[in-house]
C-alpha cells in the first residue's frame, strides 16, 4: 500500500495531515458556511450550492456529510449554538463575584439570543412551521439545546433549583432572552434591552437569593 494514502495526505509544508482531521475542518467550514447563508440569505437562499461554494467545498463532496439540505441546516444550527455556550461558559468564568454578578449573567444570556446563529435559526424556525420533514428534525435539536441552555444559566447563577419558584425564575429568564432577542433582529435595541436586562437581573436576584 502506498504510503500517506489510507490516512493522511500531504499539505503544502509538506507535514501530513490526519484524512480525519481534514474532514472534520470540511465539515466544520459547511457548518459555520450553512449558518451565515441562512442569515444573510433566508431559508429559500441558503441553498447547498451557496453554502458549497461559500465553504469553498464542492457540492458532491457537501452530500457525503450532509445527504439533505435539511441535514446540513439542522447540524450547522446544533454546532454553532453549542460554540456559543462554549463561549458564554468562558466567559462567564471570568466574571467577578459580586452584587453585579446576576445582571452580568443575565447580559451573558441574552446575547446568546442576538447575532447571526439567532437569526438563523428564526428562518429555520418559520420554515419548519410548514415542513413536517424540518419540524421533526428541529424539535428534537430545540429540546436539547433548551436543556443546555437552562443547565448552564443555573451553574451560572449558582441557582438552587430545590428552592420553590428559582426553576420558573430561570426558564423565564431563558424565555426573556429570546424575546429580546427577536426585538432585535429588526432595529437596534440595545438601549432598551440594556434598562431591561437591569430591571430583570435585579429581581431574578432576589427570587433565587430568598
Amino acid at each position: 500500500m502506498m504510503a500517506g494514502t489510507a490516512s493522511s495526505i500531504t499539505g503544502s509544508s509538506g507535514t501530513r495531515e490526519p484524512r480525519q482531521d481534514r474532514g472534520w475542518a470540511t465539515r466544520a467550514r459547511l457548518l459555520e458556511s450553512a449558518v451565515s447563508c441562512v442569515a444573510e440569505l433566508g431559508w429559500s437562499g441558503a441553498t447547498v450550492a451557496v453554502i458549497a461554494s461559500r465553504a469553498g467545498v464542492s457540492r458532491g463532496a457537501t452530500q457525503h456529510y450532509f445527504r439533505t439540505r435539511e441535514d446540513l441546516l439542522t447540524a450547522a444550527l446544533a454546532h454553532m449554538a453549542d460554540v456559543r455556550v462554549a463561549e458564554i461558559r468562558r466567559e462567564a468564568a471570568l466574571l467577578p463575584a459580586g452584587e453585579q454578578r446576576t445582571k452580568d449573567v443575565v447580559g451573558l444570556l441574552v446575547r446568546l439570543y442576538t447575532g447571526p446563529l439567532f437569526r438563523a435559526a428564526l428562518q429555520i424556525w418559520a420554515a419548519a412551521a410548514t415542513s413536517d420533514l424540518l419540524r421533526d428534525l428541529v424539535l428534537p435539536l430545540e429540546a436539547r439545546l433548551g436543556r443546555e441552555a437552562h443547565k448552564a444559566a443555573i451553574e451560572l447563577l449558582q441557582a438552587d433549583e430545590s428552592v420553590p419558584g428559582v426553576h420558573e425564575a430561570v426558564q423565564a429568564t431563558l424565555d426573556l432572552a429570546r424575546g429580546l432577542g427577536l426585538a432585535d433582529t429588526l432595529a437596534d435595541d440595545s438601549r432598551r434591552r440594556d434598562r431591561i436586562v437591569a430591571q430583570w437581573a435585579a429581581m431574578l436576584d432576589a427570587a433565587i437569593r430568598a
